[in-house]
C-alpha cells in the first residue's frame, strides 16, 4: 500500500479570498514523486483550538501531514501553539533559531520577531546546507510556510526525511467522446485493473478533445495496460492524442 498524506492549509486569508491557495499543487506534485498519496486537503481558520482538531484527525489517519502557513511574528500566527496543543506539549524557545533571527535581524529584532523561536517541546529541526531556516518537525508532522517560494524550497528539503519511494505513473488519453459515452467502459476498465485510478475530465466547448481521461498508479505495465484496453474499447476514431 503507497504511503499516505494529509494537508492542513491554515488562514482566514485563504477562507477569506484575500489569498489564493497555491501549496496543494506543490505538495500534490512533490508527494506523486516521492510515491505518497495525497488523499486529504483541510482548510481551517488561524485559531488555536481549531488547528489542533483538525491536526490531531490528520496525523491519526495519515502518514505524513503538512501545514501551511500561520508561523510568522503577528498576532495571527498561532500555527506552533496550536501544534504543541495537538502533541500537548508546551513552547520552548529554540536557540538554533533565536541566533538564526538574530543573524538576520541584528539591532532590529523585536520580541515579535522572535515569537519564530519558539516550538513545542521535543520537535525537531530539519535543515541542509541549501536550506538554512529549518523546517520544524514533531512526529509525523512537518510545519511549513505559506509564502508559495518557500513552501516549495522548504518541501524539498523533506525528499530525504521522507524517502522516496515507487513513483506514480501518469499516463493520459484525449477523446472526441462524450463522458456520457464512455462513462460505462471506463468502469468496467477500472474493475480490470484495480490498481489503476481512473479519472474523467471533460473540456468545456474545446475543438481539440472533449474528455481527457488519465490513468495513474505505481506500476507501469498496469498503468499502460489500463490504457490500452481503454483506447480499444473507445476506438481509434475517437482518440484525438495520448500522452
Amino acid at each position: 500500500m503507497p504511503r499516505t498524506a494529509a494537508a492542513l492549509i491554515i488562514g482566514n486569508e485563504i477562507l477569506t479570498g484575500k489569498i489564493r491557495e497555491a501549496n496543494v499543487y506543490v505538495l500534490a506534485r512533490e508527494m506523486r514523486l516521492l510515491g505518497v498519496n495525497l488523499r486529504r486537503v483541510v482548510v481551517c481558520s488561524d485559531e488555536i483550538d481549531v488547528i489542533a482538531y483538525d491536526l490531531n484527525a490528520l496525523r491519526e489517519a495519515h502518514d505524513f501531514v503538512f501545514t501551511s502557513g500561520g508561523v510568522g511574528p503577528t498576532h495571527d500566527d498561532v500555527t506552533l501553539a496550536a501544534v504543541a496543543t495537538s502533541f500537548e506539549r508546551p513552547l520552548v524557545r529554540c536557540a538554533e533559531i533565536e541566533e538564526l533571527l538574530r543573524g538576520y535581524w541584528g539591532d532590529r529584532i523585536t520580541q515579535e520577531h522572535l515569537r519564530m523561536a519558539t516550538m513545542p517541546e521535543g520537535a525537531r529541526l530539519l535543515t541542509n546546507d541549501e536550506i538554512r531556516w529549518p523546517v520544524i518537525a514533531i512526529g509525523n508532522v512537518y510545519v511549513l510556510p505559506g509564502v508559495p517560494q518557500i513552501f516549495e524550497a522548504k518541501l524539498r528539503l523533506l525528499r530525504e526525511e521522507i524517502g522516496a519511494a515507487t513513483p506514480y505513473v501518469s499516463r493520459a488519453l484525449f477523446t472526441s467522446a462524450d463522458e456520457g459515452a464512455i462513462a460505462s467502459l471506463l468502469e468496467a476498465v477500472e474493475a480490470a485493473y484495480p490498481s489503476v485510478a481512473i479519472g474523467s475530465y471533460p473540456r468545456w466547448r474545446d475543438e481539440r478533445y472533449k474528455v481527457k481521461v488519465t490513468f495513474d498508479g505505481l506500476d507501469p505495465r498496469a498503468v499502460d495496460d489500463a490504457l490500452a484496453s481503454c483506447r480499444a474499447a473507445i476506438g481509434e476514431d475517437r482518440v484525438v492524442a495520448v500522452e
